[in-house]
């Protein structure tokens, strides 16, 4: 099986247009709570998902909505999900972070780590209820400190289960720059459970392809677990809305809502000396600037897949076209519904 640039290009398109859609009932104020796009991972979730196959299982971060989307959930159900509707995927009892399709062996929770021993257990079943099957887990670098995360990898490498762990880095647990927190090579970590790790770039979906295809390989005919570090970024910021990172695009703006709390939590007689509260404000600032400057320096996965596809613009129009109309159709039924 070789990779098809034009299947994966379709998914990662419609994945953004779809969570697009997504951004605007959010700003519209029909979506509550916080938001966790996978904007930014399409290229690595398209690059894995591409390769699975009925009965393959997969255990996800709060950032779901692209793989559940590619697998083969209904884009409706996912957005009346969204929207809080009792005909949503989960009931609207689940919002966008606590997912589970039966039909598709994929769940996904906003417990960080939570994916690796999900993942093991499925892998597990799999083994003995669909032979040559495996399970996915996609975490972020963050949760590999966790230990259920560690302790899944280590029983997974024992077992030999058919798992393959994938970990999209973007270098920031949320606020916090993860070398920072983090000891050692995300790479040696995998290699002391004894588990062989292979690294891509995240935003080319055909190295993600390619590299994903040992994956693969290694937990169908039994030689257990894969480890595969992608790198990517995320453009909204950790969650829509993202104060630091809209600080840093519209400094005059956000700082003009934030400038009397931030003062006065500087002239306070109690807490630290004023000294350290300077340099904890820079920091904050510094932070906003970095991710805005990673997110600059990262090729988008879109225009990246799209570029090797324009050759044959007519064809590709008419992949946007139809996928766009499909999206529009889909926000439309999940709006009206009675």
């Amino acid at each position: 099986m070789k990779p098809d640039r034009w299947s994966l290009y379709r998914q990662i398109f419609r994945s953004r247009l779809f969570e697009e859609a997504v951004i605007q009932l959010w700003e519209a104020g029909l979506i509550s709570g916080e938001m966790h796009l996978g904007v930014g991972e399409e290229a690595i979730v398209a690059g894995i998902v591409d390769q699975m196959i009925e009965g393959d299982a997969m255990a996800l971060d709060h950032r779901g909505t692209p793989p559940l989307l590619m697998r083969g959930i209904n884009p409706v159900l996912l957005l009346k999900e969204f929207l809080g509707l009792q005909d949503g995927l989960c009931s609207g009892m689940g919002g966008h972070m606590h997912l589970f399709s039966k039909d598709h062996l994929a769940s996904s929770s906003g417990i960080v780590g939570s994916s690796g021993p999900t993942a093991v257990g499925f892998a597990f079943a799999g083994i003995h209820l669909r032979p040559g099957t495996l399970a996915v887990a996609f975490f972020g670098e963050g949760a590999i400190n966790q230990g259920m995360m560690m302790e899944a990898m280590n029983l997974a490498s024992a077992w030999k289960l058919p798992v393959i762990f994938v970990c999209k880095n973007n270098e920031w647990a949320i606020s916090t720059s993860s070398p920072s927190v983090t000891g050692g090579s995300l790479m040696d970590r995998a290699f002391g459970f004894g588990i062989p790790a292979i690294e891509v770039e995240g935003s080319d979906v055909m190295e993600v392809w390619e590299g994903a295809s040992e994956a693969f390989e290694r937990a169908r005919d039994g030689s257990g677990p894969t480890f595969l570090l992608a790198r990517c970024t995320h453009p909204e910021g950790h969650y829509l809305g993202d104060p630091l990172l809209t600080m840093s695009r519209q400094p005059v703006k956000e700082l003009s809502k934030r400038a009397g709390p931030l003062f006065r939590s500087i002239i306070s007689r109690k807490g630290a000396p004023i000294r350290d509260r300077m340099k904890s404000l820079s920091d904050v600032m510094t932070v906003g600037k970095e991710i805005a400057d990673q997110v600059a320096a990262i090729e988008d996965p879109l225009g990246l897949t799209r570029r090797g596809l324009v050759a044959d613009i007519e064809r590709l129009t008419m992949l946007e076209e139809e996928v766009s109309r499909e999206i529009s159709e889909a926000v439309e039924l999940a709006l009206n519904t009675d």
